[in-house]
């Protein structure tokens, strides 16, 4: 068994793509998963399954069966507890992390985005936000606040060229807990 970290995107927003976390644990548990462990209502899940699924196929079969089970049409973004363990270790903003975590940001990408695309968005900040990016993470710092920031998940989308979901320091270290 390997133990895997899954985050969905955008729901629970309002009355967007609402789901139930005990119906995200009975969705996980109907499908083998072990152990399903949400965190919060914004889908942050912890299972355990075979160590020969992969964050790809997983994603697929996740995203498939939510759409079918729950009729809910969202992006999954699964890691494994070693990949979530290193995304941590590699947060290139540990000062900012310590000392206002809720403003310090880990976004999960699909795909990796070329050098080119991180550069783009980088030149595209109006404002104080700092970006960088390691593989399919994205470090982002902002220190206004992030309500009013105009560096928003869909502008990093656009100019990375992959989808993404994002959860602020306190929240990435509680999964890192519970994997």
């Amino acid at each position: 068994m390997a133990t895997f970290i899954g985050l969905l995107r955008a729901i629970n927003l309002g009355s967007h793509n609402k789901v139930s976390m005990a119906g995200l644990r009975d969705l996980l548990a109907g499908l083998g998963m072990k152990n399903p462990q949400t965190l919060l209502q914004s889908g942050n899940v912890v299972f355990e399954t075979t160590a020969r699924a992969t964050p790809g196929s997983l994603e697929k079969l996740l995203e498939a069966s939510a759409a079918q089970q729950l009729g809910l049409q969202t992006a999954f973004l699964v890691r494994t507890a070693p990949e979530w363990q290193q995304a941590i270790a590699d947060n290139p903003f540990p000062k900012e992390a310590k000392i206002d975590p809720g403003h310090t940001v880990l976004m999960c990408l699909k795909d990796a985005p070329s050098p080119a695309a991180v550069t783009a968005l980088q030149q595209a900040i109006k404002g104080r936000e700092v970006v960088k990016v390691k593989g399919r993470h994205a470090y982002i710092v902002y220190p206004d606040g992030i309500g009013r920031s105009r560096l928003t998940i869909a502008m990093i989308e656009k100019r990375l060229g992959t989808t993404g979901t994002a959860r602020n320091w306190n929240t990435v270290l509680k999964l890192g807990g519970l994997s």
